[in-house]
């Protein structure tokens, strides 16, 4: 059996952030102020943080000026250029969600990974990196595209159904998750309820969501 592609060759024309950071960073600017008002154990300046799925290291970028301690991860050869040509001050490396990189890398406060689990063709693998990755209470934030049965009804009368599947994008979105299978999803690797914030335009036409979801104490 052939192997299953490498998505080293996703390209990145530049460090810059995308249009989807627009509506992403400022929710995850608000769940990161929630966290670290509550984590009242961890307010010292070297929190540890790992962007997975970093792309070309404009969220790591965002989230070191925060003042975390961070890695950035990605698979793809051009975007991890870009990062280390714009951040050169910034642990960015490629790697893959696929891989132990507790074992490299250690454990961490906060993971966050945006827009990333709809490009994976082994969601359940991924989540379980994820988890091993955060520290007991740690914080997960989770960004993918939005999909509710009123939002697909309106793609479909409007004729937008084909652009949002991206059937054509080599390595696109290969998975369609929905709030619930995407909770499902990380209940299955150990985490507990999960809360969402829709963003981009109203909610139920939202653009993407993002899922906030902590690691057990014990």
């Amino acid at each position: 059996m052939q192997d299953i592609p490498s998505i080293a060759g996703y390209r990145y024309a530049s460090a810059e952030p995308s249009g989807a950071h627009a509506y992403l960073l400022p929710c995850l600017a608000r769940i990161l102020d929630e966290f670290e008002r509550q984590d009242t154990g961890h307010q010292d300046a070297g929190r540890r943080l790992i962007d997975v799925g970093c792309g070309n290291g404009a969220v790591t970028q965002v989230l070191a000026a925060r003042g975390y301690d961070v890695v950035g991860i990605d698979p793809s050869q051009e975007g991890i250029a870009q990062a280390n040509r714009a951040y050169p001050h910034l642990a960015i490396h490629q790697g893959s969600a696929y891989d132990d990189l507790a074992a490299t890398y250690g454990v961490f406060d906060v993971v966050v990974s945006l827009e990333v689990v709809e490009h994976l063709y082994d969601p359940r693998r991924y989540a379980r990196v994820i988890f091993d990755l955060l520290k007991p209470g740690g914080l997960t934030v989770l960004s993918t595209p939005y999909h509710s049965y009123l939002k697909n009804l309106a793609l479909a009368a409007s004729g937008r159904m084909d652009a949002h599947f991206t059937a054509l994008w080599d390595h696109g979105h290969i998975k369609f998750w929905s709030r619930r299978t995407l909770a499902a999803l990380l209940r299955e690797s150990g985490f507990p309820e999960v809360t969402y914030h829709r963003v981009g335009r109203v909610p139920f036409l939202a653009k993407s969501m993002v899922a906030v979801t902590r690691k057990p104490l014990s």
